[in-house]
Order: C-alpha cells, then structure tokens, then sequence
C-alpha cells in the first residue's frame, strides 16, 4: 500500500513539475512518458542536494580559517560556482560526454539543450533530457573545483580563482570524466568509479595539491626548524554544520547517480552504504584521534566523515553494507593520519584537501578492486568482481591504473598551468596583505566587521581589561584578553 501511494504521489509531482511533456497526444499518461517524468523529478531533486554542497563548502572553508579571512573564503565559493556554470556551459560539458575519442569529447560545445541530443551518444538512452543531465553533471564539476580551490585558502590572489578554476574546467576535469564515464579509455577498461572518488575528489584534490606546493604555506605555519605551528580555524561550529550539510548532500551525489527511482529502488541501497561508510569515519577518527593524542578532536572526526563520503562514492554501487563500514573506518583513520603527516612534511593545507578528498580518494578506488561483489558489478554493468569475491587481480588492476593515470595527468597539467600563471602574475598576495587578511585586502571589508574593527583599534580604545599589545591596523601581535 505504502508503495502504491507513493508511486501515486510521484506521479502527481511528475505531472505537474513537467507539464508539456507529462501528456500523451489523448491527453493521458502513457507509462513511458511518466518513466521519463519521474526520472526527471528524481534527477533534479538529487542535483539541487549536490548544488546544495556548495553552502556546506562555504560553511566548512570560513569555519576552518581566521576571522580576518573568513567573507574571502566563503564568498570565493559563489565565484567558483559561477565560474562553473559559464565555463561548463561553454566547453566543459561538451570535452567530458560529447562523442569524441577515447580521451575527450569533441562535440557538444555552447551547450544549447535537449536538441543537442545527437552530440552526446553516452546519454541517448538513459531516460533523463538532456537539460537535466548537463545540470546534474555541472554540480559533480562544480564540486571538484570548490576542492581544487580549497587548498590555495588565505593566500591565493581571488584572481587565481578565476583563471585557474577556468582553466580546471576546460581542460582538466573534463578530460578526466570523459576518461571514466564519457566513453573514454577507463570506461572501456571497466574502471568502477559510481560517482566521483577518482573523478570528482582525486581530480580536484590532486589540482589542491599542486597549488599547495606552488603557493607554499602561510605566514607563521612553520618555525624555523621546519616544526608546524598549529592555526586554528575561527568558528568550529560553522565547520561542523558545513560537515552536515555536505553530508545531506551526499545524498543526491551518490543515490542520484542511479538517475532513477524506479525498479528495484537500487538508490535507497546506495543510500544505506553511504550513510553506514560516514557514520563509520565518523567514530573512527575521533577514537583514533583520542588514542594518539589523548584528546577527542572535532576537526578530526569531521575530517573523518568526510574522507568516509569521499571513499564510498566511488564503491557505494559495487560493495556489501558490511564492506562500506570498513571502507569508510579505513578512510577516516588514514585521514587523520596522512594530515599529521603532510603537516609535518611541510604541506600548508588548510582544509586537508589532499588528505580528505585525496587519499580517501585513491583508497575508495582501490577499494572496489577488493570488495565489488559479481553480483553488483553484474548489477550496474561496470567492471567485474574484487580480489575478495574470487575477481582476481583484474578489476583491482583497473583501478590502480585508473588512479595512477589520473593523479599524474592532474598533476602535471596543474603544475604547468599554475606554474605558469605563478611566473606571468603570481598566485600570492604580498605579505602586508596576508597579514591583514583577504578579507580587507582584496575585497575591501571585513566578513566580521564588528569584531575586526575592535581589534584594529588603538589598545587605549578597546574596552575591557588586561594586559593587550596591538599593533597599528590588523596586525595584532599579543592580546592576553579574549576579544
């Protein structure tokens, strides 16, 4: 009964969200009509959660930096995804799922709706228009940029964002979605990547990387026997509802993949293995964070269910519900560990771009190479079985490759690009201007200014009591007075 209202409730929505196309000639609803109308509702919802992750990046990103750079960080957000939009529309769509060759796509470009339909063979029989295809997969790049950019966070100039995150998406995500799920070379090959660990997360974070690197870390990170010092982000609780967020959306990244409601409901199983693999990384970094340093840390644990996300996305269609407890505790534990290690390498990465959306990443593709099930595999019609379920080392063997190639084309067309920029412009504000803060440098006002003015004001026209030392303007030395 429950089935059946629902199913009629669908309907009605479908009905009335597309009308045009929801009639048949008589006037009624023909079943595949409807299919289509369905497909599309369930396709546009799943969309908007992904759109949706852009507000959890904003509020993870300002949370995790100082006040002075905090409306830098989360307005650079909306740059990026409108950047996206525009640059996707333009050549993006067209480079990863136009019809081409095994490397990119080469049809398609200044997307102009369904009517392109014969420029795009991988989606002429999935069901779902065109137009709502394109919006989906804007979201999945969208996504990969605001991670790219996250590692650059309270040093890059906001021009770097523009040039660069153009540049991301016309030459580099692209390129690496149409390898996977456009027709290209790893498609063929059978590499199982559902919803983005290599393509969304491993892209981006490897990009994060490179401009990590050529950015070099903030001012005061490291002393000068290499040794990091800690910089708290200004306002834990933004990050933790940043985490949230992006966790509901998650929902629409992995689940809206299947790009239909109907059938067996094999949406609501990816569901279960995402939420169980978040939950996991969850308590395993915290408890692994309480074990090392004797302290439960928060950030850790956030980092944690995030990495989790970041590793089941690609397996969530190929493993048991047991298995994706097991991946996601193993991302969040390497999380923890491979940030304290960059840290001390010398790696100034704010957000743990690589550590989070990297390793998990890479760890995520490899894990289908060990736990995809044949009777999954069979299921979604990619790839074949992982080492554990008798599948040898084939599909593992997919999966390596499809993780070396990837992380090495990323970061070399990033070094190069970025490097290039870095010599023609420069990627850094100078060092008056990183001390200030972004906020006050480049956009000339404060993401708090309450609170920022009373910190630049003379030491005699702060109220309250103790023993403060401020320099001229934003530069504050010492203050042993909460402020």
């Amino acid at each position: 009964m429950k089935k059946k209202w629902l199913f009629g409730l669908f309907s009605a929505i479908a009905a009335f969200a597309f009308p045009v196309s929801a009639f048949a000639a008589e006037g009624e609803i023909t079943a595949p009509v409807l299919e289509i109308g369905l497909n599309s509702l369930f396709v546009f919802v799943a969309a908007m959660l992904v759109f949706f992750m852009q507000a959890g990046f904003a509020l993870l990103e300002a949370g995790t930096v100082r006040m002075k750079n905090a409306g830098h960080v989360a307005g650079k957000t909306v740059l990026t995804l409108g950047i996206s939009v525009i640059v996707w529309w333009a050549v993006g769509f067209g480079f990863a799922f136009g019809d081409g060759n095994s490397f990119l796509g080469t049809t398609g470009f200044l997307f102009g709706g369904d009517q392109a339909i014969g420029s795009f063979g991988v989606f002429s029989e999935i069901g779902v228009p065109l137009n709502l295809m394109f919006l989906f997969q804007m979201a999945f790049a969208a996504v990969s940029l605001a991670i790219a950019c996250g590692g650059m966070a309270e040093r890059a100039k906001l021009s770097v964002y523009i040039i660069f995150g153009a540049l991301f998406l016309t030459i580099i995500y692209p390129i690496v979605a149409h390898w996977v799920w456009g027709g290209g070379w790893l498609g063929s090959l059978g590499m199982q990547d559902y919803a983005g660990s290599t393509v969304v997360h491993l892209t981006g974070a490897t990009a994060a990387l490179a401009a990590t690197i050529l950015l070099k870390p903030r001012l005061g990170k490291y002393n000068k026997d290499g040794k990091p010092n800690s910089i708290p982000g200004h306002n834990q609780v933004l990050t933790v509802l940043g985490v949230i967020i992006l966790w509901i959306g998650w929902f629409g990244f992995n689940p809206g993949s299947a790009l239909t409601p109907l059938g067996d409901g094999f949406f609501g199983y990816v569901l279960m293995t995402t939420n169980l693999a978040a939950a996991a990384g969850a308590v395993a970094a915290l408890l692994i964070s309480w074990a090392v340093m004797g302290k439960s840390d928060i950030p850790s644990m956030l980092n944690g269910v995030l990495a989790a996300l970041v590793a089941i996305t690609g397996s969530c269609a190929f493993v048991e519900a047991w298995a994706s407890i097991v991946i996601g505790a193993v991302a969040g534990v390497l999380t923890f560990f491979t940030a304290r290690w960059f840290e001390r390498a010398g790696l100034d990465d704010p957000i743990y771009a690589f550590s989070v959306h990297g390793i998990a990443g890479v760890w995520g593709a490899i894990s289908t190479g060990l736990f995809a099930t044949p009777e999954l595999a069979d299921k979604t019609g990619v790839g074949t079985a992982g080492l554990f379920y008798g599948g040898g080392l084939g599909q593992l063997g997919v999966q390596l490759l499809g993780v070396i190639g990837t992380f090495a084309f990323v970061l070399a067309i990033s070094f190069l690009l970025l490097g290039g920029m870095k010599w023609l412009m420069g990627l850094r504000v100078t060092e008056e201007e990183e001390m200030m803060g972004l906020d006050i440098s480049e956009h000339g006002t404060y993401g708090y200014p309450e609170q920022m003015n009373i910190l630049n004001q003379p030491v005699s026209a702060v109220p309250g009591t103790g023993t403060k030392t401020v320099t001229d303007g934003p530069r504050i030395v010492k203050s042993d007075t909460a402020l």
